[in-house]
């Protein structure tokens, strides 16, 4: 009889879990069509968005987040440099083809997910403690109070500087991992730099650089929606909001990282690659 009853409540506790998850599924992709739907009415029909605070998110989004983007894409293209060219050398009995190997990688698949992953962390967080902090102190209330919708004047700015920069922050870092393999190729691996960039650019296409930016593209869309869902559907008091910021960023990275191979298959697919 006992063993019944503890089976019935783990039943009972799976069955809440998952009817919990599907409503979270059903609230996130609410928010995501929301923001759609404002994004619509503003480009036609002239909705207005507020200028100032679009400019500043820009701001916040790209221009301070360049040093963060300099070091990480810098210190991983000068390793990997390295990494490959000792592989090179043992197989080949010369450090051959670093250049391409390095510019295959960084613009497919490193630049867009190092950048979506340190704005995740830095920019995702902040949105998520912001959103959730005006929720808990009931800001987001008053807002709607004065007829101003949270959506058009919080969400929106912000969703549309991660879309546009996390593409422009990964060609940055695309160039400066480049940078960052050459001043290992140079100094340590002795790859003359003309033999350095012909491999970079010999071999590298409209479609390969294509391909990194519209995974960046779908990398900054998801820092974005979940973040902005984790801030607006937050718990109660400063420990929900901090519960909130952690599990935003952990499952910004999760779902880049899972969505990175299915992305991938569909541009091989269509031929972008």
């Amino acid at each position: 009889m006992e063993y019944k009853n503890i089976e019935s409540s783990f039943n009972n506790f799976r069955l809440v879990r998952l009817e919990k998850f599907f409503i979270e599924i059903t609230n996130s992709f609410t928010i995501l069509w929301n923001i759609f739907v404002w994004i619509f009415l503003i480009i036609i029909k002239r909705k207005k968005i507020d200028k100032d605070n679009l400019v500043s998110q820009f701001y916040e989004v790209g221009v301070k987040s360049l040093p963060i983007i300099f070091i990480t894409a810098f210190s991983t293209g000068m390793v990997l440099a390295l990494q490959l060219g000792l592989v090179m050398k043992s197989w080949f009995g010369d450090p051959i083809f670093v250049g391409m190997s390095l510019s295959f990688t960084f613009a497919k698949e490193l630049s867009p997910i190092l950048t979506a992953i340190v704005i995740s962390g830095r920019i995702g967080a902040a949105i998520t403690a912001e959103i959730g902090t005006m929720k808990v102190t009931e800001q987001l209330d008053a807002m709607s109070s004065l007829g101003v919708h949270p959506l058009q004047y919080i969400a929106i700015p912000k969703f549309l500087s991660c879309i546009i920069m996390v593409p422009i922050l990964s060609i940055f870092s695309y160039i400066i991992s480049i940078i960052g393999g050459l001043t290992v190729a140079t100094s340590v691996l002795k790859i003359p730099y003309p033999i350095y960039f012909a491999d970079v650019f010999d071999f590298v296409y409209i479609k390969t650089i294509l391909h990194g930016l519209i995974k960046a593209i779908f990398f900054g869309l998801i820092v974005a929606w979940i973040s902005m869902y984790k801030g607006f559907n937050c718990e109660e008091g400063a420990e929900g909001v901090g519960k909130a910021t952690t599990a935003s960023v952990v499952l910004s990275i999760i779902l880049i990282l899972v969505s990175d191979y299915f992305l991938t298959s569909f541009l091989i697919i269509i031929k972008i690659f």
